[in-house]
């Protein structure tokens, strides 16, 4: 077997969003911090991102993360989050998957029945409470970066669908929000093909309409991601939603296309979002619990901790938790004669 490049792997998913996390075969990045490291990463070995999570080794609803060095004294490690079109600064679900690997591989040791650890994500540190019984992480909770609102019920002027009313926040990436009933659309999973045709549609007008950037580091601007909300079907959870993972560059000319794929999970930044939107509409107090469903009608549970400012926007900060779970261990080789160096994409599922 020849092969000009070796990556180890474990398989993981949080709550059902997939996130592989790569723990040997990385080339050595630059940076002081995990965010340089991101920045250098895609600027000198993007292939490793798309190779990952381009067909043949991926599909368009995987993320995959990167354990890398931290030189914080207060890190215990740090991990760079790779999407289909975007290194992500902060991801809910990744944080769980790379918390879960960390400890039931060993790499950081597991203290039970409580292990707690700081991670090094590119938007900052994450300190992270794992829940452990038997050697199996049961449950991950970390206080995200603060979150807040930039733009409360604006009006968004979408292509053939007409007006809407968004909102726009940070929670870790930057989202346009509005309700699926908007859009006459049910978050059911049966519906995943509508909701990312619409979240889409939406996230391109925001774009160009509501441009933002993050008031602490103005390299970090978006929106890059759309949400869809709903009230709950359960009685049991607070709020739904569906978080579109763009897969490839929207067309306005071809807006039926799809170019994304549905977070299977809750979304652990997005729901950090919706939180600090409904904080600044007066509808979410601290210390209140807000259990939020995924199209799986699996749940992560958020909490606002404590108000603080982010520039000069109110924001709260918010803990989140949510179950992760390995699956496979891999070890991916690159054939020196493979035509495909970066993985590939099809137009039957890619758009």
């Amino acid at each position: 077997m020849r092969s000009t490049r070796i990556i180890t792997a474990v398989e993981a998913h949080a709550e059902g969003e997939g996130g592989r996390v790569i723990t040997g075969g990385m080339p050595q990045l630059r940076g002081a911090t995990v965010f340089e490291q991101m920045q250098d990463m895609a600027g000198r070995h993007d292939d490793i991102r798309t190779l990952m999570l381009r067909e043949p080794r991926g599909n368009p609803a995987l993320c995959c993360n990167a354990l890398v060095p931290t030189q914080n004294p207060a890190a215990d490690a740090g991990f760079i989050i790779m999407e289909q079109t975007e290194y992500p600064p902060m991801s809910g679900s990744n944080t769980i998957c790379v918390t879960t690997v960390l400890l039931e591989t060993g790499i950081i040791p597991m203290q039970e029945p409580v292990t707690t650890l700081t991670l090094e994500s590119p938007a900052g540190l994450i300190e992270v409470k794992a829940t452990c019984k038997a050697g199996k992480v049961e449950r991950v909770e970390f206080l995200n970066v603060p979150a807040f609102a930039l733009h409360i019920g604006v009006p968004l002027d979408i292509p053939g669908q007409g007006t809407i009313t968004v909102d726009i926040a940070w929670g870790g990436m930057f989202y346009v929000i509005a309700e699926a009933a908007a859009f006459g659309i049910d978050l059911i999973p049966e519906n995943g093909a509508d909701i990312v045709r619409a979240s889409e549609a939406m996230r391109h007008a925001a774009a160009a309409q509501y441009p933002v950037t993050h008031p602490e580091n103005p390299a970090i601007t978006g929106p890059t991601i759309a949400q869809l909300t709903a009230p709950p079907s359960d009685p049991e959870t607070q709020g739904r939603s569906a978080v579109t993972v763009s897969s490839g560059r929207f067309d306005a000319n071809r807006p039926h296309a799809l170019t994304g794929a549905l977070d299977r999970s809750p979304c652990g930044t997005g729901t950090c979002a919706k939180m600090a939107v409904l904080h600044a509409k007066g509808l979410l107090e601290v210390g209140q619990d807000y259990v939020n469903a995924g199209p799986l009608g699996t749940t992560f549970t958020g909490r606002i901790e404590r108000t603080g400012t982010v520039g000069d926007y109110d924001a709260i900060v918010p803990s989140l938790s949510g179950r992760g779970w390995i699956y496979g261990l891999s070890q991916y080789t690159l054939d020196p004669s493979d035509p495909f160096q970066r993985g590939y994409t099809v137009g039957d599922i890619w758009g």
